[in-house]
């Protein structure tokens, strides 16, 4: 946890990224934090940087609001059972990643379908994952499947006890879309985000969801709207992008074709405020420690859009969609940051254009509330040039 009133300062930035898509760029050379929280940013000359306890020297790289996956299933701990691996959540911290948002602990070893035991089990990973942050990692589970049976005050209980995201819908019992409707209204009304997988089925029990029931659903997140792994038909595709007003998720678990249908059926339709990234991992697929850096410059190089938008989708379109206080360079907001810049040898003038050709970036550091957490990445190709520590100096 940051400690009270101790100060960060980040200095000598190259670019500023802010997450926000009415304007990714910010001018600027420096960010404070206070008590890990984001206290100014702008140009060093204008800014309090006296009494620092922390100084990075960004030496010209480029700082973004970390980076939130918004679709991953978390069991325990850092380990999946379902790729037997440990260390995932590190993996992904050293892709950029800050904050994980669970759509559901569906991979648990005998996971219970009865209301008592799911109710159960959510509440645990809700507390597990609040009360130890795997690398510092903000882990959002407890995200309970919906069973048949479920009432109101089911959703009731859940909400108090902290649990804030329903697990996929559809991939329980529950695959008719009034009854669905009926449990996501009562959950919205207790404060419990919903999200719904679209496409067909990814796991035993879990059944094709097509556009109808999409739309007769009415979760706050289309789920992978390109499929995990199998994407819908083109036109359904295009008809939840045109008729949802909720957030549009791409993941990196899906059909790349459908997702660059997503991206320019939203941006035709001046919705891409509405494009959220996940990696839908651990899954069949394994685990995706790049996952959100390979979606945000496929989108940019294949989707034509430009790199400091396409990195809004894997932060600020994903902290409004979800209520986050992450993922943007805002004054009052989480110091949560990626420090990154162009890969060695990478085409490109820049970080932006080289991203836009289709290359990863080098991460060289991630922010949590204010407190370095990793530093070169082992898994990202070479930055080109690598932030450091000034004080406390580093050995």
């Amino acid at each position: 946890m940051p400690v009270q009133n101790e100060k960060l300062v980040i200095r000598n930035i190259g670019l500023l990224l802010t997450g926000k898509i009415e304007k990714p760029i910010e001018d600027g050379d420096c960010v404070v934090a206070i008590g890990g929280r984001i206290e100014a940013f702008g140009h060093e000359k204008d800014l309090d940087v006296e009494g620092a306890a922390t100084v990075v020297d960004a030496n010209g790289v480029t700082l973004s609001p970390g980076l939130i996956d918004s679709h991953v299933h978390p069991v325990v701990g850092d380990y999946t059972p379902r790729q037997q691996q440990l260390h995932w959540i590190d993996s992904t911290l050293n892709g950029g990643v800050t904050t994980m948002i669970s759509a559901g602990e569906v991979h648990m070893p005998g996971r219970p379908r009865d209301l008592i035991g799911l109710k159960a089990m959510a509440i645990a990973a809700q507390r597990w994952y609040e009360n130890f942050r795997p690398s510092g990692v903000k882990v959002h589970a407890g995200a309970p499947v919906i069973e048949h049976g479920m009432e109101e005050s089911d959703f009731e209980e859940l909400a108090a006890s902290g649990v804030k995201y329903l697990g996929e819908v559809g991939l329980g019992g529950v695959k008719d879309g009034a009854t669905a409707k009926r449990m996501v209204d009562w959950a919205r009304k207790h404060g419990i985000q919903s999200t719904i997988h679209t496409g067909g089925p990814s796991i035993p029990g879990s059944g094709l969801i097509d556009a109808d029931m999409v739309l007769e659903t009415g979760t706050d997140v289309v789920g992978h709207i390109n499929g995990g792994h199998t994407a819908l038909p083109d036109d359904q595709i295009v008809c939840l992008c045109e008729k949802c007003a909720q957030a549009l998720e791409i993941v990196h678990n899906g059909n790349e074709r459908a997702a660059l249908l997503t991206l320019n059926s939203a941006r035709e339709l001046g919705k891409l405020d509405q494009v959220i990234l996940g990696t839908d991992g651990p899954a069949g697929s394994g685990v995706q420690p790049l996952g959100i850096l390979r979606m945000v410059a496929m989108l940019s190089s294949l989707g034509n859009v430009d790199a400091a938008t396409a990195f809004c989708f894997a932060t600020g379109n994903t902290a409004r969609r979800r209520g986050l206080d992450v993922g943007l360079l805002e004054i009052g907001y989480a110091a949560d940051f990626t420090l990154m810049d162009q890969a060695q040898h990478a085409p490109g003038k820049d970080i932006l254009e080289s991203v836009e050709l289709g290359n990863l970036p080098g991460v060289g550091m991630t922010i949590i509330d204010g407190e370095i957490r990793s530093g070169r990445s082992r898994n990202t190709p070479p930055a080109k040039k690598l932030p450091t520590r000034t004080h406390p100096p580093e050995l």
